[in-house]
């Protein structure tokens, strides 16, 4: 029996036969917060062009002067229970650590995976408001913090975008733009944060098609180039609900490795079965149990979903 399905049997002992929708997807059920107000978003109607996308030919450096910068609250981020550059050894910082640790090795250790892109990371979940925005924002600050390693964090939940809302930023264009038109510069998209290691990819603007340019083409062009042009760096994709749209499937097959968040007694083990059914049978999945009361260390599973 692999590993996911322990989870899963794990689950079903506690998940109940309800969910509540009005859990916030971005922070714990523990936290209390104000809810950012950034600039609203704007709408863009132009109709999808038809393009054959060329790999871009200038992606994110380090040292380019032309990317924004965002300073992100670290007080702010602690108040919601994340990851920030002080958080050393409290208990959210420990878990984390166990997290990205197989996820690094998968990448870059001596046993890394043998499929590609296996240093690009989606972050899902079966339903809405269980969590990956939180579990997505909290592993890309913790991998950041690493000596060696760079991370880029993409919102990829293009129809409900959430990093500029959770981390409090202003709404700038980003992933879909880029994809709604090839004679953009990434470069010029990619947000420098002032945590050093940190990169950030918004959503971007409101498009009329932008859920199938998620699915499109380029999309595929993006990420290949995204693996390919920075071997050290991780990426990692905050990506649509799987039970909610059809291009978080089809997302999750660009990525080496795949981080399912479960929220603890909510989330239905038919609805978890549901999710990994649509993703590749030999897909690299780890689960991670969100909002769990139980004791520190005991709710990370890892493993091949066709196992």
């Amino acid at each position: 029996m692999s590993t996911i399905e322990r989870a899963i049997q794990k689950l079903g002992r506690t998940a109940p036969d309800s969910q509540d929708a009005s859990t916030r997807d971005d922070i714990p059920s523990s936290v209390t917060a104000l809810e950012p107000n950034p600039a609203p978003l704007m709408d863009e109607h132009a109709a999808l062009p038809e393009f054959a996308m060329n790999p871009p030919n200038d992606t994110d450096r380090d040292n380019d002067e032309s990317a924004s910068r965002i300073q992100m609250d670290y007080d702010y981020m602690a108040s919601l229970g994340m990851v920030t550059p002080d958080s050393e050894r409290n208990q959210v910082a420990e878990e984390y650590r166990q997290i990205k640790r197989p996820l690094l090795l998968n990448a870059f250790g001596e046993g890394a995976l043998s499929n590609t892109n296996r240093n690009l990371i989606m972050v899902c979940s079966a339903r809405p408001n269980e969590g990956k925005t939180f579990t997505a924002i909290n592993l890309a600050m913790s991998i950041a913090l690493e000596r060696d390693r760079t991370v880029l964090l993409v919102d990829a939940d293009v129809a409900k975008p959430s990093l500029a809302r959770v981390l409090n930023f202003p709404v700038t264009a980003g992933l879909v733009d880029f994809l709604a038109d090839p004679h953009r510069r990434l470069a010029d998209l990619i947000l420098q944060t002032n945590m050093p290691k940190l990169r950030i990819l918004p959503a971007g603007r409101r498009h009329s098609h932008s859920t199938e340019l998620l699915a499109s083409d380029g999309m595929q062009i993006l990420a290949q180039e995204l693996a390919d042009r920075y071997p050290d760096r991780v990426v990692i994709f905050d990506s649509p609900p799987l039970l909610a749209t059809s291009e978080a499937a089809v997302l999750g097959g660009l990525m080496g490795q795949v981080v399912m968040v479960v929220e603890a007694e909510k989330t239905k083990r038919e609805e978890l079965k549901e999710a990994l059914g649509l993703l590749k049978q030999d897909q690299y999945v780890g689960l991670v149990i969100n909002k769990s009361n139980r004791p520190f260390g005991a709710d990370y599973y890892y493993g091949s979903y066709g196992e």
